[in-house]
């Protein structure tokens, strides 16, 4: 028996279905089963075997070239599908692909979209809160920057009151600062900005007749008003020296009824301003400085005669003496308001800045030394040439002259804030100056290295009984200097000694 062929066992691997090798296999099988039914019959009959040979052999014959045909047409037809089918499969497999990497990519970008909207929504909310909370905060800034605005804009309106005075001393550096507040103002924030409000409401007084305040601040390129004051104040007692040189006499009388200078700067001020309140009264220059000048000599005149006078000597007796009376007449502000013909604006703005309100404002001005600063010395040195001591007495509450050089002190302690704050006492007497020391515990006895502005006491005939006192202005070399109203010639002068001198009885310590 011949051997059966039989179709190896596909792998089980998915392959492409081929049409052309499903029809031979088919016409193989034909074959394959006609042979064996003509080899069953040939075992059961010769003839049958002959006939049926013969017969398989026409129909073999007819069997292969049918199935021939038949190949070759399903072998075309197949090839043709298959072709095609390629052909649709390609097509197919793209378009998958594609459809595949659309898929994919709108997928993605949906992702992405997705959580790209997510997170801009966050961002978003997060923005949103944040502006909200920046905005809050914008919003209080802005009415706390207004309400201190309003605060200050009230207070200038006032006439500048306590707004002035705080800022006084730091008029210098708010100017050294003007810049890094213009720099803190670009990289934002609402201090800046507020600080910036301030400068210009500083601004707005400096360059108003409120800037005369600020006079003596020492902002570089002209002469302060302190140093004009000292000048001026120089200029006076230089006239009457001249004038006690010029005359002959036995003795001398000084009697000063001379302009306070708040009331001179006051007149100078508006005389400058014309009665505008745009007005540069903090810097001076030759002109300016002519002015005041011109103010202060048209309010103060110096007067002098020599008289026989009839004068009691040591023993009581009577005695001719002459007598030279030195003079010093003044004018208040109002008479100078009709000299100068000021007009109605300008009357405003006297009587304003004669108020009381700026009574104490007027020592920065005037002496360089701000409110309540321990220089008490500088104040001092402002009053050297003042003769006849009548600014001291009288503000003490005398009516006629008495011997004020502890007035003096008093008045100098009083211009920096002293007395009010209790840190030097309101005396006349040397020795109650002395007892108010003791009791504070402040009281040094000579021998003592003092120190700048404690107050010096005296004993010119070194009996244990104070004569006079004065204020220290430093100690150098074994002298002590100092500043002394109702010195030499009934005026305030700057004398020094040495420090173990025996006139010099004790020091009044002040705890500055």
């Amino acid at each position: 028996m011949a051997d059966i062929k039989v179709r190896d066992v596909a792998k089980k691997t998915v392959k492409a279905i081929d049409k052309s090798a499903i029809a031979t296999e088919r016409f193989k099988d034909t074959i394959v089963h006609t042979k064996e039914r003509a080899e069953n019959a040939t075992n059961e009959d010769g003839n049958i075997n002959e006939y049926g040979s013969s017969k398989i052999g026409f129909v073999s014959n007819r069997t292969v070239d049918e199935s021939v045909h038949q190949f070759n047409k399903q072998g075309k037809k197949s090839l043709i599908q298959t072709k095609d089918n390629i052909q649709k499969s390609k097509i197919k497999i793209k378009a998958f692909k594609e459809k595949r990497l659309a898929k994919k990519t709108i997928k993605g970008t949906t992702k992405g979209a997705v959580k790209n909207t997510k997170t801009a929504i966050k961002t978003s909310k997060e923005v949103a809160k944040n502006t909200k909370r920046v905005a809050q905060q914008s919003v209080k800034a802005s009415q706390r920057a207004i309400k201190l605005a309003r605060e200050t804009a009230k207070a200038t309106a006032r006439g500048v009151k306590v707004a002035v005075k705080a800022t006084i001393s730091t008029v210098k550096a708010i100017i050294a600062g003007t810049k890094a507040l213009i720099a803190a103002l670009v990289a934002g924030g609402w201090v800046a900005v507020v600080a910036v409000i301030i400068i210009c409401l500083v601004g707005l007084l400096c360059s108003s007749i409120f800037g005369i305040f600020f006079s003596s601040e020492d902002t570089g390129g002209s002469k302060t008003m302190n140093t004009v004051v000292n000048e001026i104040n120089q200029e006076m007692a230089n006239k009457i020296t001249n004038i006690q040189n010029n005359n002959i006499y036995d003795d001398y009388k000084i009697d000063s009824d001379r302009a306070e200078w708040k009331e001179v700067l006051a007149v100078y001020t508006v005389k400058i301003s014309k009665g505008t309140n745009e007005v540069d009264v903090i810097t001076l220059d030759d002109n300016k400085i002519a002015i005041l000048k011109e103010v202060f000599w048209d309010m103060n005149t110096i007067s002098s005669e020599v008289k026989t006078e009839k004068v009691k000597n040591e023993d009581g007796i009577e005695e001719d003496k002459k007598i030279l009376h030195i003079k010093i007449t003044s004018k208040s502000p109002d008479d100078m308001a009709s000299q100068y013909h000021f007009n109605t604006a300008q009357k405003n703005q006297l009587a304003e800045l004669m108020s009381e309100e700026y009574a104490n404002l007027w020592s920065s001005a005037i002496y360089g030394s701000p409110l309540g600063s321990p220089n008490i010395v500088q104040i001092a040195l402002s009053q050297v040439g003042n003769v006849g001591g009548q600014p001291y007495w009288s503000w003490y509450g005398f009516n006629s002259r008495v011997e004020w050089c502890a007035c003096f002190v008093s008045w100098v302690a009083n211009q920096a804030g002293y007395i009010e704050s209790n840190i030097i006492p309101k005396f006349a007497g040397c020795q109650n100056g002395i007892d108010w020391f003791k009791a504070m515990g402040q009281w040094k006895e000579k021998g003592y290295i003092p120190r700048e502005g404690d107050i010096i006491f005296f004993d010119w005939e070194v009996d244990g009984s104070v004569n006079h006192v004065g204020i220290v202005e430093k100690v150098e070399n074994g002298k002590v200097y100092t500043v002394e109203g109702n010195s030499t010639d009934d005026m305030c002068r700057q004398k020094e000694y040495d420090i173990n001198s025996k006139v010099i009885f004790g020091y009044g310590t002040p705890a500055y």
